[in-house]
């Protein structure tokens, strides 16, 4: 009778305890190449619920001044076993890993190529007097030194060339916009002139009305309006945990929801040392 007491306690228990998956989010993946070819590996990834841990695979074969922290910068125990990074993530929201390696790069002659594989977009930060010679595919975002390519097998070849600011970047667009195909010109241009210019371009006030008009015309969730007017009616900025309290996200829901609402380009996340603010950004 009491083993049969041990087993049903043993099968109820296995039953209660939740199952951790592992899974995570990518919610961004940074490369920062310098001149010397050495790339700065930064991700910001997101557990799912009720993970406590969470296993990555980290790009290149060897890691230089590995970190891992929480979204408050407290540090994270880890173990890491032929490139696969394993986070007891514990109850962190966000977790964030860094490292430097030399591995994603090669040059041959005067350029220089990076070579990435990854099951997320990733943004690439070239350095200072960069000119990109090729791109693997149409990137998602162009912005001064900064390239969004989509997920893949994808690469950037470019050359390092000390000239004046304003000729290197010049030459930059233009190669790029030649790169791409005739296809992309038009919306490269257009996004390249929209983001010339120091400071911010001012936009003609709206009424709320008009606000409220302009997010009917975008594929939207309620939540994402409500963010969105919420921002608005405190004068363009405010802060995430400020905007997921007033319309009562859970920390991780919230996370998500500011990264779409970035990557279609309606807002600005601006990170501070105490906390996140979001900025309207149409």
């Amino acid at each position: 009778m009491e083993r049969k007491s041990l087993v049903i306690f043993m099968i109820t228990a296995l039953i209660l305890v939740p199952v951790v998956s592992g899974e995570y989010t990518v919610s961004s993946l940074v490369l920062t190449v310098y001149e010397d070819g050495y790339v700065k590996v930064e991700y910001e990834l997101l557990p799912a619920d009720y993970a406590s841990q969470i296993e990555v695979s980290l790009l290149g074969e060897h890691y230089e001044n590995l970190f891992v922290e929480d979204e408050n910068g407290n540090p994270l125990n880890f173990r890491l076993d032929n490139g696969s990074l394993l986070i007891y993530s514990e109850d962190a929201q966000v977790v964030r890993v860094s490292y430097y390696t030399p591995d994603l790069t090669s040059k041959e002659g005067i350029v220089w190529t990076l070579k990435v594989s990854s099951e997320s977009p990733f943004t690439v930060v070239l350095p200072e007097n960069s000119i990109v010679v090729d791109l693997s595919d149409i990137p998602l975002e162009i912005a001064g030194d900064s390239i969004t390519m989509p997920s893949g097998n994808q690469s950037v070849s470019y050359t390092i060339q000390y000239t004046g600011t304003s000729e290197r970047n010049s030459s930059n667009y233009l190669l790029i916009a030649l790169l791409v195909g005739a296809a992309t010109v038009g919306s490269i241009v257009a996004y390249l002139i929209k983001g010339r210019g120091s400071g911010r371009v001012e936009r003609p006030k709206l009424t709320r009305e008009e606000f409220e008009r302009r997010l009917e015309g975008l594929e939207l969730n309620d939540e994402e309006k409500r963010a969105l007017l919420y921002i608005f009616d405190k004068g363009g900025r405010a802060s995430q945990a400020e905007v997921r309290e007033a319309i009562g996200l859970p920390k991780t829901t919230a996370w998500r929801m500011f990264k779409r609402l970035e990557r279609k380009g309606l807002v600005k996340v601006i990170k501070g040392r105490k906390e996140n603010w979001v900025e309207l950004r149409f």
